[in-house]
């Protein structure tokens, strides 16, 4: 039975990629930070020392927090960066070796839309998360030969605890949904995803990024075309063509 590690397993998106590889047949190892730290490199290395070889790697460990650049201390930056994107460094180092003696494997990152597309007072996660893409990338290009592949899964708003909490606003859950073919995505739908890109379907799928976001991301770069967003956000009128 192929093992296959989640971290951050204990809630939200984490919990339901756990559950539905678990239904998919997969040995599960969850990894949660009651558990392990794993922005430690010694704590991580000590979670996977013993655990045999890792088929699958799927890193859903990560922060939401944030603040504009001048109230973001550089203790917090460094900690989100290390939440999102140096853990997934730290469990991918542990797995490569097994999964290169084995001639197979697959990681799965699980980035956001945030990484490309911004929102207000986030810097700190929104790097990460470019940062996240870029390395999946890289992943898939240096381990190519040794059958190994790399996907970023990159989720919108997602009904998570973290998720419902920012949205404060009565209207923002359903502006929100308007741009989400009508409802926000569940962390089902994206262990659904993670579960096609680790099956042997998506055997040529590898180096890129899937970006789950219900349209989301097409929407909001179109709603820029119009008047009144665009004066929201301070951006000069379109010029009409002559």
């Amino acid at each position: 039975m192929t093992i296959a590690v989640v971290t951050g397993a204990a809630g939200g998106i984490g919990s339901a990629v756990a559950a539905r590889l678990h239904a998919d047949g997969y040995d599960v190892v969850g990894i949660d930070k009651d558990d392990t730290d794993v922005t430690d490199p010694a704590a991580v290395e000590r979670r996977f020392t013993g655990m045999g070889t890792v088929g699958v790697l799927v890193t859903c460990a990560g922060s939401t927090e944030g603040a504009p650049v001048h109230r973001t201390e550089p203790t917090d930056w460094h900690r989100i960066l290390d939440a999102n994107l140096t853990s997934a460094y730290l469990c991918a180092r542990q797995v490569l070796p097994g999964m290169m003696a084995a001639g197979e494997g697959v990681i799965v990152t699980i980035g956001s839309v945030l990484g490309h597309t911004f929102a207000p007072g986030l810097p700190a996660y929104a790097a990460a998360k470019a940062g996240l893409a870029a390395f999946t990338r890289q992943l898939a290009v240096d381990y190519a030969a040794h059958g190994i592949r790399a996907v970023s899964v990159a989720p919108g708003w997602i009904r998570t605890p973290a998720t419902l909490s920012r949205l404060t606003d009565p209207d923002d859950e359903t502006r929100q949904r308007e741009a989400h073919l009508g409802r926000l995505g569940t962390p089902e739908d994206v262990a659904a995803a993670v579960s096609y890109v680790v099956s042997p379907a998506a055997a040529l799928l590898t180096g890129t990024e899937i970006v789950l976001d219900g349209g989301a991301s097409a929407v909001q770069a179109a709603s820029l075309l119009r008047p009144a967003p665009r004066k929201s956000l301070g951006l000069p009128p379109l010029r009409e063509p002559e």
